[in-house]
Order: C-alpha cells, then structure tokens, then sequence
C-alpha cells in the first residue's frame, strides 16, 4: 500500500481537527498508508507560540527526510504560520519553498485546483510592486509546462490553458503596460511551439476566469499569486488543494490557513484536507 505522510501544521491551529475528521471521512481511499508527523500536544488551540511553532517545523523537517529516502509516495501538509516559524528558523516564504529547496529544485510552481478551477501561478509569495520586475518569459514557460505536465497526469490528453495577461484589459495594445506585448507573448509562443498543449492569450484578467469556469478551458496561468487566487477562493474555497509542481514526490495542501480564531471550538471545515488527501492518493496511483 503506498505511504503517505500527513503533517499536523501548526497545532495550536485547527491542522490536527481537520486531519482528524478527514481521516474519518467515508470519500478518504482506503488502498494508502496514512502516517500522521506532528506533535499535536506541542501547541494550544488558538494560542500560536514558539512551541507550536517548532512543532510545526519538525514535522515539515521529517516529512522531507521520509520524503528523500525514497519510501514515501507522497505528503499532504495542513496549514502553518509563516510568522510564527520565522522566529525559530523558518527562512522560506512558505512550504512550497521548503520542499523546493529540501530537493534542490530551482524548476517548481504552485497550483491551485477545485472543482470549477485550476490555477498555476507564474509568481508566488512576493509583493505586488516585484512582480513586473520578477515575470519573465522562463518563468511562465516555466509554470506553464509544470501545469500542462499536471493536467496531463489527471488525464487530459491536450489541455487547453488560457494565459491571463498582467495589465487592465491585457494591457489595451500598450496603452496600460507593455509586460503583455513584451514578456507574456513570446512566452505564450514559446509554450505552444512545445506542443504540450494549447496555450491562449494574453487573456483580460478581469474575464478569463469566467471563461474557464464555464468549461472554456482546462486551467489559468496568473501572472501573481493574488490574481489567481482571489477568483479561486470565491468559487472554491471548500474544496481547493495546493500543489507544488517540480518536486519529484507529489506533495498536496488545503488552500486555507492555520485558522487559529476557530481553532480548538469544533467547527472547523475538513473538506479541503480531504481534498488534499484524494489528490495526493490519485496522483501516487
């Protein structure tokens, strides 16, 4: 049976309650080891601290250390505070990073999927006013194939990707920025002269989504993390999982975060975990 690791996230937050109940959901298969990481007496529910946040990064430190050894099909993390780490250690933007670097892979991507959208993100954890400096025609060929390559593992045979562009309007011919004429087509020509799928745009921002949504495409490329996100939370919040493209483990997350004003009070909402668990199953195999 293939082994998977689920990591705890930070205890004092509502990780341990959700991969609690989605381990006890009828929709989890049953064909899979499940190994939960974490220490979940390390932390108290609503009240983050060094502790818990230490706990949270010896559960990551282990997963990748199972993880390498080779005898791991895949990894599912629940959610951290990125803050909290930091003062014990934590020098990455987030866990995507973590697990790039535990690999030495400088090719990787993040992608969100739910049941209306999939997204991958040409940048991800930087602040707004870097990214025209930070997009570049390898960094979307570089998401593009991560997410072609994806939708080729979940079975479509020629994915059809629509590429939003990065200003208004797509930049109205210039009017609004020059990124779209500059750096995102050539890029766009780039990825369809590979002939792993059918790449379009650059798309409006403010319409693509819509459009993709209504079946009109198979994923969106955003050119920022929020660009993509915000759309995709809207629709698909319950139901979103994380991935990080490039790695070669499969690792999957909730599209949340660690919740902490819930955490500990019964309510919290398992679906994303178990969405997370499904995709992390279906992509070991």
């Amino acid at each position: 049976m293939p082994r998977i690791l689920i990591t705890l996230g930070d205890p004092a937050g509502i990780g341990p309650e959700i991969v609690e109940l989605a381990l006890a959901a009828a929709e989890i298969p049953q064909c899979h080891q499940f190994e939960i990481i974490g220490n979940r007496s390390a932390g108290t529910p609503g009240k983050p601290d060094q502790r818990s946040a230490a706990a949270a990064l010896e559960a990551l430190e282990q997963a990748a250390i199972e993880l390498k050894n080779g005898k791991v099909a895949a990894v599912v993390t629940a959610p951290i505070c990125k803050h909290q780490l930091k003062a014990v250690g934590f020098r990455f933007p987030g866990q995507t990073e973590f697990f790039a670097n535990a690999f030495g892979v400088t090719r990787f991507g993040m992608l969100l999927t739910g049941r209306h959208l999939t997204v991958g993100l040409a940048t991800i954890h930087e602040p707004l006013c870097r990214v025209p400096q930070l997009l570049s025609v390898d960094s979307i060929v570089n998401i593009g194939t991560l997410t072609a390559a994806f939708l080729h593992q979940r079975g479509i045979v020629r994915p059809r990707i629509a590429v939003a562009g990065l200003n208004p309007h797509a930049g109205e011919n210039g009017e609004f920025g020059d990124e779209e004429q500059r750096i995102i087509q050539p890029a766009i020509e780039a990825l369809n002269a590979l002939g792993i799928a059918q790449f379009k745009g650059p798309c409006v921002p403010d319409a693509i989504f819509r459009d993709a949504t209504r079946g009109g495409h198979d994923a969106v490329l955003a050119m920022y993390h929020d660009q993509g996100l915000i759309p995709l939370k809207l629709l698909d919040f319950d139901n979103a999982v994380n991935v990080t493209l490039g790695l070669p483990v499969i690792r999957t997350s909730p599209d949340h975060g660690t919740a902490f004003d819930i955490a500990g009070k019964g309510v919290a909402d398992p679906s994303s975990m178990i969405s997370a668990i499904k995709l992390a199953c279906e992509l070991a195999g």
